[in-house]
């Protein structure tokens, strides 16, 4: 469990707020030599030496990115935090403690569009926001797609400080226009998971990331450490309560490959290859499927079944500006670093031309980018 400490320690680096919030049994090595760390701005090569990685930057100047997806047009939409705003909800509800909370909250959150060339337009805009007392901002968390219909994974509520909207899945018209689809505030308070953490504990939850399968959504809780159901006619429910199993590991990263794989991220300060890769199957059955990363917020498959792991900050006692990464295990259980020398990433996703694209610098300072990994 974390202490007080961990909170100064996070306040001193101003990085983190909904965030702060085992044996192995098949499929990964423990403890793989990584090899040929790439660096970001030059030609990485790979073991053999040859040349097979390219990185460059598809768009900039983004406030805050944090997770992203290829619709079926094949134009990428970016969710991005916002920066709060000035509402205050202290005298209304529970707040988070200092020195987290409590939260301001405003209308700045946004979904942007990109097209294949970067080109870039907004879809929707002043979307609630929320910024804590460290400067760490919240507000679109992740989007998904059931079709042609696009879906947003909203961080709100009135602990938030907007009290107009709860902390929600919500449905994003082509207008830029948005309604509420499942109520993830309501569920959260009257459904408390087995283990919170009380010196760490978000009313209205801390949503980080999406999948859709089969029509409904998958959505990862960090805060209160669950994954959650969530249909398109609003009904919530819980798959699996990951506290009951593991305590507070502040499950992040989600992605489903025949089953769920989830990642974590955990308390602060970082230890190093404390995460874990955790398979969920579809009925809510956990493992720990892979050990040995550290700060994990992204984790995507590619066509030939290798599985990708962002960690935000790979070293012993972070988050340390510069050090994210992307980690590939291969067929063969071994594991290279494909980029590094990251800015505290946020996301990542493989676009139709099967290049890997990662939201960088998501916590700031304070406009990001996206970039374009190449896997040639």
């Amino acid at each position: 469990m974390k202490n007080k400490s961990t909170f100064y320690f996070v306040s001193l680096l101003l990085f983190l707020s909904f965030l702060i919030s085992c044996n192995k049994d098949e499929g990964v090595i423990d403890n793989p030599t990584l090899k040929n760390a790439s660096v970001h701005g030059k030609i990485p090569i790979d073991k053999k030496g040859n040349v097979n990685v390219t990185v460059s930057t598809f768009a900039e100047q983004i406030m805050y990115p944090r997770g992203l997806k290829f619709g079926p047009d094949g134009y990428l939409y970016v969710a991005t935090a916002g920066v709060g705003g000035n509402n205050s909800t202290e005298s209304l509800c529970e707040q988070v403690i200092p020195p987290v909370g409590p939260y301001l909250g405003g209308n700045t959150a946004s979904i942007l569009k990109f097209s294949p060339q970067g080109d870039a337009s907004v879809l929707a805009s002043e979307l609630p926001s929320d910024i804590n007392g460290l400067g760490f901002t919240m507000g679109i968390a992740d989007v998904a797609f059931i079709g042609n219909q696009l879906y947003a994974l909203l961080v709100a509520g009135c602990s938030h400080g907007n009290p107009d909207y709860p902390s929600s899945v919500i449905k994003v018209n082509n207008d830029g226009s948005w309604s509420v689809v499942a109520d993830l505030s309501s569920y959260l308070l009257t459904n408390p998971v087995a283990y919170p953490e009380e010196e760490d504990f978000e009313p209205d939850g801390s949503a980080y990331g999406m999948v859709n399968l089969r029509g409904d959504f998958y959505v990862i809780e960090a805060n209160h450490g669950e994954m959650l159901k969530v249909s398109t006619d609003g009904e919530v429910s819980r798959l699996i309560d990951f506290s009951a199993y593991y305590g507070h590991i502040v499950p992040t990263a989600i992605a489903y490959h025949g089953n769920f794989y989830v990642g974590n991220l955990r308390t602060f300060p970082l230890e190093e290859g404390s995460s874990n890769i955790y398979k969920v199957t579809p009925d809510g059955v956990p493992k720990i499927w892979a050990t040995g990363f550290t700060g994990i917020l992204g984790v995507a498959f590619d066509a030939q079944n290798r599985m990708y792991v962002l960690e935000t900050s790979a070293v012993d006692n972070g988050p340390v500006p510069g050090t994210g990464r992307v980690v590939r295990v291969n067929n063969d259980d071994s594991r290279d670093v494909i980029v590094d020398h990251l800015l505290f990433p946020t996301g990542m996703t493989f676009g139709p031309d099967g290049a890997l694209y990662i939201s960088n610098a998501g916590f700031g300072p304070p406009t990001g980018e996206i970039l374009k990994v190449e896997l040639n």
